[in-house]
């Protein structure tokens, strides 16, 4: 079985709520529920929060037991060379997921400090975007 750790950063705890034009109306935890039913033969954990520090302390404490990370550092992605340096410094691969097209936003979050050291990026698909992020692992 597969052990996968989904980190989401700053504001993804109002999913469902925030600018439902761009995320859409469904709660993360509604979408995890959902998730966690597709995908029974895979450990799906999951952690959430608006501080920099405790994203980059849970990649410290996961990156290294865990077959994958998928990680959404939210705004942290365009401003975080500590979570960069977090994932360049673990084992564990992390696949980078934005529930939006970050290249059809404001031009700031055209940059990525994960990018360079993730996996693979996946980005503008909506929750579905985790999905895919799943799947990469199984395959």
């Amino acid at each position: 079985m597969k052990k996968l750790i989904i980190i989401n950063g700053p504001n993804l705890n109002l999913l469902g709520k925030r600018e439902p034009n761009i995320y859409g109306s469904l709660s993360f935890t509604e979408f995890l529920d959902k998730i966690k039913d597709k995908y029974e033969n895979v450990q799906l954990d999951y952690f959430q929060s608006n501080i920099e520090g405790e994203l980059i302390d849970k990649l410290h404490e996961v990156g290294f037991t865990n077959d994958g990370i998928i990680l959404n550092a939210a705004a942290y992605t365009h401003t975080s060379v500590g979570i960069g340096d977090a994932v360049k410094a673990i084992e564990t691969p992390v696949v980078e997921v934005h529930i939006s097209n970050t290249f059809n936003r404001e031009e700031f979050r055209h940059q990525s400090f994960i990018s360079p050291n993730a996996k693979g990026v996946i980005l503008g698909f909506g929750l579905q975007s985790y999905e895919l992020a799943i799947q990469s692992f199984l395959n």
